[in-house]
């Protein structure tokens, strides 16, 4: 495992939005455009490094390197599958000199490059079938730390004369758990002044808390809302997501028919297929009943299997008829790709076998 600097007491560069990187410099006495200049350095330059930052003066760059830190995590191990999808392990030390984890993941589709980040060190959800919640969770990643995620995947993509061009909030942890930092990063990914994405190119993945999907419908963004339902009715639900006692399935659609109104963003209902739990005739019928009751459209995802835990990957052709069901109901429907099947694709997985070996 590669070595990890200890953080010193500096101001994050990736946590900082642009007007606040903007006062930063201007307390130093520097003018502001300096700040626009770092920025062109490590955004679009993918230039991270003070030293290399050839139109800032000598003293400037010893200032930069005293009191600022830009990249605070290191590649902890990287996976590549032979479909193009690549997942990184990251690793930012803490006090107490051991490194707090969280996975990435960049998945290619012709010239498209979509993102998959961590919101968390580990889950809290607990999800019955995922490799992320079986250890809990340990903390909230920084506004900077969801960021650099995205940093790291564009330098892997510099060869390639490609960039991010999509993020989606579903990879380890709950993202509505970590709202403030999730929000600062989200508007950092959006400002023009840093990676620009569009809004509509952002996507918030979530089990359901209803009080903070109505707060994301009032931020004045029009992310993508994804609800991670997988499951129909709320007793299997309730076996499969444990969070589920906190907040009925009502509640959530009632939230996530609120987000609809408000930004005029479709829903999308997220449901990893389960081989005999949830991909019966009868949960394709209640789902659609679901559906019919929301604005939503709906992925069907192939569970990838965890060693240890009981669940398996569905039969492809109980998906097609799951699929074939809902669209008969009248559902906008699709049954998405699997990726990184030869690696560690499930997610969690990686950092679970990085901690704990043999698993």
């Amino acid at each position: 495992m590669p070595a990890l600097s200890p953080i010193a007491l500096k101001s994050s560069f990736f946590s900082s939005s642009s007007d606040e990187f903007d006062k930063t410099v201007v307390a130093w006495g520097w003018p502001t455009f300096r700040a626009k200049q770092v920025r062109q350095w490590v955004y679009g330059q993918l230039v991270a490094v003070p030293e290399a930052m050839t139109n800032l003066s000598r003293v400037d760059r010893l200032l930069l390197q005293e009191h600022v830190n830009f990249q605070e995590g290191a590649v902890l191990r990287r996976q590549n599958s032979t479909d193009g999808t690549l997942k990184l392990l990251l690793g930012w030390s803490d006090p107490s000199g051991t490194p707090a984890t969280a996975e990435t993941v960049m998945i290619p589709d012709g010239s498209r490059h979509t993102a998959c980040v961590s919101s968390q060190v580990g889950c809290p959800v607990g999800c019955a079938f995922c490799a992320s919640g079986l250890n809990g969770v340990k903390e909230n990643l920084s506004p900077g730390q969801i960021v650099e995620q995205i940093y790291h995947l564009n330098q892997l993509l510099v060869p390639l004369g490609q960039r991010i061009g999509n993020v989606v909030f579903m990879g380890m942890g709950e993202p509505l758990a970590n709202y403030a930092n999730v929000m600062s990063a989200v508007r950092i990914l959006h400002d023009p002044e840093c990676f620009n994405l569009g809004a509509r190119r952002i996507t918030i993945s979530t089990v359901g808390v209803p009080s903070k999907i109505r707060q994301l419908a009032s931020e004045d963004l029009p992310i993508n809302l994804a609800i991670s339902l997988h499951a129909p009715n709320e007793p299997l639900r309730k076996q499969l997501i444990p969070w589920a006692r906190h907040f009925t399935l009502s509640e959530i659609l009632a939230a996530a028919g609120e987000y609809f109104e408000r930004t005029g963003r479709e829903i999308t209902l997220e449901y990893i297929m389960l081989a005999g739990i949830n991909d019966r005739p009868e949960h394709a019928r209640q789902l659609a009943d679901i559906c019919g009751t929301l604005r939503a459209n709906v992925n069907l995802i192939h569970y990838n299997e965890v060693p240890g835990l009981p669940f398996k990957r569905p039969l492809a052709r109980d998906v097609l008829l799951f699929q074939e069901s809902l669209r008969s109901s009248g559902v906008n429907v699709h049954v998405r790709k699997s990726r990184g099947r030869d690696i560690d694709a499930a997610c969690g997985q990686l950092r679970r076998r990085e901690e704990q070996p043999g698993t």
